[in-house]
């Protein structure tokens, strides 16, 4: 990398699962791995391979499909004080991460020392330089994090520097200065990282925790200062009050400073990769956030409108597109025109500012979102509801109703769900049963199992995601709520969304949906010949299927 280029250090798949709310799975971890791959950063530290079943499986993914961009990175500590390195159970679960790059932290507060780890100062010197010298002898690059940092260096600053020295010299290839607490301000970040640059020649890194609202402030004076390397999470997630946010770091680095850190193309997959870790995490997304927020470009006030659509320097500092956002004009007519023209050229769709169709797509929309509908996660609802708007969707199937039964027969065994469902394909009727791990799954097979007949390839379709989302929670479980659905086959994989009241209905329009735009589009690719009418014409072909899907 140039001289002046930033390494982006992505921990949002380790800091970032310890904040309150969240929990990933391995399959969460290894879906936002590759969106941080897309997205551009340099390393992704995936997980404290040492800690829970869950990393070893991430790491084990990630090395037989790594990355194409990004390094992923094991995390630990340093080894124990009573064990040697051969024999410390971290070190070595790190080793059997097998990751080019392994990230340990260590002590720099001597309150720590003595207190947290109860060792005298040289034997923790020792831990450090033994534990890096152990890594680098297995062909190891490691990353050495300098714990609570400014902490130990307004305490010691001679000790704190020592932290250093000895991890520079055992052969670590980055130091990181770490605010483990959160508690430095700006201008102790710039007089510190500019003391310590003056010190060594190994480049150094920021670890910003969020306590006092600076995270993002102090990982910036940290760069000003010298720092080459920034760690922090998508959105600002972890512990606490949660890591230095990556999406306000990176656009401030690039459009701000000029600092080369993503590129242009990258930077404009920000919003997505903001919106796809909300979705993962099930967090609402924090609609005031600086550059990915739904308001961050959002216009309500007369005399803002009237001067953005004029000059949108007037009241934006950036463009919205250079970081996949875009303009809300709430109050305008022509409010999400152009977005939406723009996504129909997403899905080969014509359609533009004077087509007819687009007034009437633009009230539905808002309806809809009045309604708690999101379609920033859920394209594929948007798709089918773009080609209904404009008269391009072919409609495979329709729905005839459904019942769904959930039933408790013993006390001492689960509970029961079975679905029934009919709906006609053509001049056919299918009525079908079955049942599935809850209602919604039970739901799922019998609409699978009635359509299997006429498309075949919905045997290929997983049912790989299901969220449920509060909407408003006046009304405790009457409340209304949104389901976010993933689905996927072999090749590619869509989201779809619904929203009501009641969340097995909720649930349908989502299933839908996703069953819906998978023959749309396995129609637009290969025409489709149903099979041949029904003898039984009019009347329900009726089956009973059990099986779980």
């Amino acid at each position: 990398m140039s001289k002046r280029a930033i390494e982006i250090y992505d921990t949002t798949l380790r800091d970032g699962s310890q904040a309150i709310d969240v929990a990933f799975s391995a399959d969460d971890k290894i879906r936002i791995a590759y969106k941080l791959d897309e997205l551009g950063v340099h390393f992704i530290e995936g997980g404290w391979p040492g800690s829970n079943p869950k990393d070893i499986e991430f790491f084990r993914a990630m090395k037989k499909a790594p990355p194409v961009h990004a390094k992923v990175v094991a995390f630990g500590s340093t080894r124990k004080a009573a064990l040697r390195v051969q024999n410390d159970p971290n070190l070595q679960a790190l080793l059997k991460a097998d990751t080019e790059v392994i990230t340990i932290f260590g002590k720099s507060w001597v309150l720590h020392v003595s207190t947290a780890l109860g060792i005298s100062r040289a034997k923790n010197l020792e831990l450090i330089s033994d534990s890096i010298d152990y890594l680098r002898s297995h062909d190891k690059s490691v990353i050495y994090d300098a714990e609570h940092f400014f902490d130990g260096f307004k305490a010691d600053p001679d000790y704190a520097l020592q932290t250093l020295e000895h991890a520079a010299k055992a052969g670590a290839t980055r130091l990181v200065l770490c605010d483990t607490n959160g508690a430095a301000m700006p201008w102790e970040i710039r007089e510190i990282v500019t003391k310590v640059s003056k010190e060594t020649k190994t480049p150094l890194g920021i670890h910003a925790h969020n306590d006092g609202e600076m995270a993002v402030a102090n990982s910036l004076m940290a760069v000003r200062s010298g720092a080459t390397q920034v760690q922090g999470t998508i959105n600002g997630i972890g512990e606490r009050c949660g890591n230095a946010n990556l999406c306000s770091i990176a656009p401030n680095l690039k459009l701000k400073m000029g600092r080369e850190c993503l590129t242009s193309e990258q930077l404009q997959k920000l919003h997505e990769v903001s919106r796809f870790v909300y979705e993962i995490a099930n967090l609402p997304p924090d609609k005031r956030q600086p550059y990915v927020g739904e308001a961050a470009f959002t216009h309500k006030g007369g005399v803002h409108i009237h001067a953005v659509e004029k000059h949108p320097t007037t009241y934006e500092h950036v463009t919205p597109e250079a970081v996949g956002n875009r303009r809300r004009l709430l109050i305008s007519d022509s409010a999400g025109r152009s977005a939406v023209v723009a996504k129909a050229k997403d899905f080969n769709l014509s359609l533009s500012k004077t087509s007819p169709q687009l007034g009437a797509l633009l009230r539905e929309l808002k309806d809809r979102e009045h309604q708690g509908f999101q379609f920033e996660g859920a394209e594929g609802s948007f798709e089918l509801l773009m080609r209904k708007a404009i008269g391009s969707s072919v409609q495979s199937f329709e729905l005839l109703g459904f019942r769904v039964i959930v039933e408790k027969r013993d006390v001492t065994q689960g509970t029961v769900s079975e679905a029934t469902i009919m709906v006609r394909v053509g001049d056919r009727v299918e009525h079908c049963a079955a049942d599935g791990n809850g209602p919604v799954h039970a739901l799922d097979n019998a609409l699978r199992k009635a359509l299997e007949l006429f498309y075949p390839e919905l045997r290929d379709v997983q049912l790989r995601d299901y969220k449920v989302r509060v909407l408003t929670g006046e009304k405790g479980t009457a409340s209304k709520v949104r389901v976010l659905i993933v689905s996927g086959d072999h090749e590619r994989e869509w989201n779809t969304v619904g929203v009501s009241d009641n969340i097995i209905d909720a649930s349908w329009q989502a299933l839908a949906d996703s069953i819906e735009l998978c023959l749309l589009r396995e129609h637009m690719s290969k025409p489709r010949t149903l099979p041949k009418k029904s003898p039984r014409r009019g009347h329900a072909k009726s089956r009973s299927v059990t099986r779980t899907v």
